[in-house]
């Protein structure tokens, strides 16, 4: 009961951080308290009010924890190893304040894991979990359509004159998003919305779809059709074109694993593959005419970040501070930045070559150790988070994913929850009650 309710709590949390907590970590200084009813509604929260909640989580956690997993030791203290890297980079960080930011960040991500991973883990406490974080999947689904039919001129109207003139200094990134017509939803950026649509769909699909007991085979096929409908729209008025992209390969993922007919799977690939090309050719061919721009502006960023990992390859330029480096390196017809739109590039930049090593070694660990373990045909839910992490981490190689603390805290979540899974997770089940000290 207890870790049902944990369960319960917990997923409520993580779905009021994709609604109120989509703000980058580094920019967060920039976020005001919310003043009038409407303003707690329509904007953003301060991650400062989220650190108290965190904390009551941490509190709470004992109490529901089951003390076993099913992962290799090693694995799970790697989340730990990596925190410590990041806060022995911080003593040399070039700025401690925006490294401090980020640091809190990180450590409520490695919160998360845990508590996913020894308070949610058992098979009761799944739909606990996932029901609030579908709840929030609904509710951003909702703003991304009410902002396309509208809405996001009104909030670009309700900014300029009543926000704007308030603020003593607003960030061009968020200057250039009220001016697009993208649609971001409830987080920072429109391809971090992509970011959480390619998340979150893939578990909640296969939660729903294999809820017989509670939905008709009709009602579980209208609910997952209205699911991946308004996904879709909402991938598309992202302008996300490397979520399209992370979609395509994601269905091709789960369509090889499927239970049919070699000669069928390859058919059906084959029409993926060039329906999914041909519709991302359509929708984005003035773009590549143009020669694809922002893709060039990541080559600099990128290229900036492997030549700061290269000059500090121990400590890094300090956690976060990718901005600081990148202004004193950047070619003077690039844009500016604060995040190096490669989290795993930004963690040897910020953190050197250890803090980049431990986090891939997590990361890979992770993916391997729960790919290892999926039973497509048995454990639907399992193989959902699985696909939903690897396009997370995939996203993570052109994006910023891991400083986007709503994207970062529920993933890590799901991360321990994948890892902490009973043994429903795995092929060939362990020997009964493995503990703390099983491998």
């Amino acid at each position: 009961m207890a870790g049902r309710l944990f369960a319960a709590i917990f997923g409520m949390f993580l779905g009021l951080a994709l609604l109120k907590f989509g703000t980058p970590a580094v920019m967060d200084k920039f976020v005001e308290s919310p003043s009038k009813g409407i303003e707690w509604l329509v904007f953003v929260w301060p991650l400062r009010l989220a650190y108290p909640m965190v904390g009551l989580l941490a509190l709470a956690g004992p109490f529901a924890f089951q003390w076993r997993y099913f992962a290799p030791r090693w694995l799970m203290f790697m989340p730990l190893v990596w925190l410590a890297w990041q806060f022995i980079s911080a003593t040399q960080s070039v700025e401690a304040q925006l490294s401090q930011a980020t640091l809190a960040h990180f450590a409520v991500c490695v919160v998360c894991f845990y508590l996913g991973a020894l308070c949610t883990g058992g098979g009761g406490s799944r739909s606990f979990l996932l029901g609030p974080l579908a709840g929030a999947l609904g509710l951003m689904l909702y703003v991304g359509f009410e902002q396309h039919f509208g809405g996001l001129e009104e909030t670009r109207k309700y900014f300029w004159a009543e926000v704007y003139p308030t603020l003593p200094n607003v960030p061009p990134e968020y200057v250039k998003k009220m001016e697009s017509n993208r649609i971001f939803s409830t987080v920072f950026y429109p391809n971090a919305f992509a970011g959480a649509l390619l998340l979150l769909l893939p578990p909640l699909l296969a939660w729903v779809w294999q809820a017989k007991e509670k939905f008709t085979a009709g009602a579980r096929g209208l609910l997952c059709g209205l699911m991946v409908a308004g996904a879709a729209a909402c991938l598309y008025w992202s302008g996300s074109k490397g979520g399209w992209l992370l979609a395509l390969a994601i269905g091709l993922v789960a369509l090889w694993h499927q239970a049919i007919s070699r000669r069928l799977k390859v058919v059906l690939l084959c029409v993926l593959i060039i329906c999914g090309g041909a519709g991302f050719y359509w929708k984005n061919r003035a773009y590549m005419e143009r020669g694809a721009t922002s893709v060039v502006a990541r080559f600099d960023y990128w290229r900036a970040a492997w030549q700061t990992a290269l000059a500090r390859p121990v400590f890094g330029s300090g956690p976060g501070t990718f901005g600081n480096a990148y202004q004193a390196i950047k070619k003077p017809e690039s844009e500016m930045a604060r995040l190096a739109h490669n989290d795993y590039l930004q963690q040897a930049s910020d953190s050197g070559f250890p803090g980049l090593i431990a986090y891939v070694v997590f990361i890979g660990g992770m993916l391997w150790v729960g790919y290892r373990r999926l039973n497509w045909k048995g454990s639907p839910v399992v193989c959902g988070v699985w696909l939903g992490l690897l396009a997370w981490t995939a996203q993570s190689s052109f994006e910023f994913t891991l400083y986007v603390p709503s994207l970062a805290w529920t993933a890590f979540a799901l991360m321990g929850w994948l890892l902490g899974s009973s043994r429903e997770t795995i092929r060939q089940n362990p020997s009964p009650a493995p503990n703390l000290s099983s491998r």
